[in-house]
């Protein structure tokens, strides 16, 4: 098994009775559904649906943690707080540290909070643990194994109040529920499915040399048709419109690009 430390992570403590309530009424899914060892993904998004941040949500008996990107954590506690009210929840900074297995489960440390990760098999468990492990493996080892499997890692590859989620995959890699009801950003986040409204997809592409900087244009013939996001080497994840992502002539800085559609994807055809 691979263990490594995920240090840009950090987690936020949820109790209180309302605690299931006052969140599922707020991000895209069901948060009813987190209990021990299991996780659900979920994201928070502006009232008009777009992407703000997303985060894993774990369970104990009295509590529900929030795995999420330590840049975003104050901002996260921030808006969630804003929407209390007279709700029985208290949100606090907890002092876990968060880890990410994969390759196996045998080895997973004692007395740590785990669940799979909800969005593929192939990604592992995220683990909350109270000390750090020994690592077997280093960040960049997951980055590049996260890049492959085509997942986005948060504000790397979604812009705050632009991406829509199902640009990112969240539709597909368990993100969003369709079937509980209101939250922040619902509307559009439905229409956006139920009319085909996609444009853009986020897929890992790679080249033969290390790819430029997250941003970085894309072009299919001359034409921008997208941008670089999140890479590790020569690897990585760029947003793509949909007519570009069959096309065998895609060049960013110069460098000619490959797209990777993962097998899990479903990739609507372009308008």
């Amino acid at each position: 098994m691979m263990l490594a430390h995920l240090p840009a992570r950090a987690v936020l403590y949820l109790t209180g009775g309302d605690r299931v309530g006052f969140l599922n009424g707020l991000v895209s899914n069901d948060v009813a559904l987190a209990a021990p060892g299991r996780a659900i993904w979920a994201a928070l998004l502006t009232a008009q649906g777009k992407w703000l941040a997303d985060f894993f949500i774990l369970a104990t008996a009295d509590a529900l943690l929030i795995d999420c990107e330590a840049a975003q954590a104050e901002m996260l506690a921030s808006r969630l707080t804003r929407y209390k009210l007279r709700a029985d929840i208290h949100l606090a900074a907890s002092p876990l540290h968060v880890a990410t297995a994969w390759g196996g489960t045998q080895d997973l440390p004692e007395g740590t909070i785990a669940a799979p990760d909800p969005r593929l098999p192939g990604a592992g468990w995220r683990v909350l643990c109270p000390s750090l492990p020994p690592a077997t493996a280093s960040f960049d080892d997951w980055d590049r194994h996260r890049i492959g499997l085509g997942l986005p890692d948060g504000s790397r590859d979604l812009e705050p109040e632009k991406t829509v989620l199902l640009e990112a995959g969240f539709d597909e890699l368990n993100g969003v529920s369709w079937t509980k009801g209101c939250y922040m950003g619902q509307e559009l986040t439905a229409r956006t499915r139920y009319r085909g409204l996609v444009k853009r997809r986020l897929v890992p592409v790679s080249a033969t040399l290390p790819l430029p900087d997250a941003g970085t244009p894309v072009f299919s013939h001359d034409k921008e048709v997208g941008q670089i996001r999140s890479s590790n080497g020569s690897a990585g994840l760029a947003l793509l419109r949909l007519e570009a992502l069959h096309s065998n002539a895609l060049i960013s800085n110069e460098k000619s690009i490959s797209i990777h559609i993962p097998p899990w994807a479903r990739i609507p055809q372009a308008a």
